[in-house]
């Protein structure tokens, strides 16, 4: 229902034609003003002008030139929108978790026909530098060629090591050469080219005692001032380890027999046998003796109670070398943690690996993994993450400098 049609009298209409006539406003614009229908205005002016022949020329009643922009700047807004509306599909894709930022920079490439780049990396809260970068590539950047370096270094020595360094000894091995790594980075990149360290169960074995033994005089030297376990020494050739394993062979078992030396783990002496007699045990003594390792003057050497190592012919060979046995309790197998901790290296890292059909080609491989691999060349955290062999070079060269000043 529309409202009463509005009248206007003769002084209102000739105000408004004046109105038009002394202002470089429109006709539309007035009639918006004033409250009136733009073609009601536009009959005034009309009739004035029929009136007043020699006045000026009436506008033309048409939408005027403001009016033309609006609504070409409407069409443009339509057409943005439109735009939008058709762009925010496109990319519902790389709303994924899974999209990753190469997914970002190819669309912006597919698009850039509809949208200024610029527009995209707005849009798409992307950089428009790293897009250019990665539409012209200048090369691999800097950390991605110290990563391909890395690779490089790591894949190398893991192979030139045989598999046996696992993650913190290539890492060790790799800062000892100068190249600055971390542990964490050499294991993504062992996972990059699916590189592991050859592993497998060790072999527990077991100790046979002898209830018979005179051992009640032994006591258990690797315990510190409130009674802990220290199997620790600051002194090379002072405080010993040793133990017993059982290596197959196709000729049957191959016994060895071992001393490590605490201070930095080194295996100083070893004796390998088909028998697991006390003269296995002597002879590796034997050896870390003869090679100049039982350099202290107060020598202990801790094992466990195995009938061997409680016999007397073990006990007479410590006595006359000045060697302080040590032992402790039946069954505590922490006791002699350092001398298993090796076992399952060898056992883990190389025997269990390989097939032996005679003693001889163990006995050939055993030494091969001890003193061309394990002393030499494996860091080990006992001797301060260096190989054992070189923490007692450097040592020997400390002990030395006193002396040439």
């Amino acid at each position: 229902m529309t409202g009463p049609r509005r009248k206007y009298d003769a002084a209102f209409r000739e105000e408004a034609v004046q109105l038009v006539l002394s202002s470089d406003r429109s006709v539309k614009q007035v009639a918006d003003e004033l409250g009136v229908k733009e073609s009601t205005l536009g009959n005034w002016l009309h009739r004035h002008r029929g009136k007043h022949q020699d006045g000026p020329a009436l506008e033309p009643v048409d939408p005027g030139p403001v009016s033309w922009d609006e609504h070409r700047k409407a069409l443009a807004e339509n057409e943005r929108l439109k735009a939008e509306v058709e762009f925010l599909g496109k990319s519902q894709r790389l709303l994924c978790r899974e999209a990753k930022v190469e997914d970002f920079y190819e669309f912006i490439e597919a698009e850039k026909a509809n949208h200024s780049v610029a527009w995209l990396c707005r849009a798409l809260k992307v950089s428009r530098a790293s897009f250019y970068r990665w539409r012209n590539p200048a090369g691999p950047s800097p950390r991605a060629v110290r990563h391909q370096d890395l690779a490089a270094a790591v894949t190398e020595l893991y192979k030139e090591e045989k598999g046996r360094a696992g993650r913190d000894q290539l890492t060790l091995l790799l800062n000892e050469k100068g190249v600055r790594v971390s542990a964490p980075t050499v294991g993504a990149i062992m996972r990059e080219h699916g590189l592991r360290a050859v592993r497998t169960q060790a072999w527990k074995a077991t100790t046979v005692q002898d209830p018979q033994a005179k051992t009640a005089h032994i006591e258990n030297h690797m315990l510190d001032a409130e009674g802990k376990r220290d199997f620790t020494s600051t002194v090379p050739g002072t405080r010993l380890v040793g133990d017993i394993t059982y290596l197959r062979t196709g000729e049957g078992w191959l016994y060895l027999a071992t001393v490590i030396d605490l201070f930095s783990g080194m295996v100083i002496g070893w004796s390998m046998a088909g028998h697991m007699r006390a003269s296995l045990c002597t002879a590796a003594l034997q050896m870390a003796r003869n090679h100049g390792h039982l350099t202290g003057a107060s020598v202990v050497f801790h094992s466990d109670r195995g009938t061997q190592y409680t016999s007397d012919e073990f006990q007479k060979w410590c006595g006359d070398n000045s060697v302080t046995q040590s032992m402790g309790k039946v069954g505590v197998c922490w006791d002699n943690a350092v001398a298993e901790n090796f076992f399952s290296h060898l056992k883990t890292e190389f025997y269990h690996h390989q097939r032996y059909g005679s003693r001889l080609a163990a006995r050939t491989g055993v030494m091969e993994y001890i003193e061309g691999w394990y002393n030499r060349r494996r860091p080990n955290r006992r001797a301060g993450g260096i190989p054992p062999a070189k923490a007692h070079t450097n040592y020997q060269t400390r002990a030395q400098q006193p002396l040439a000043a």
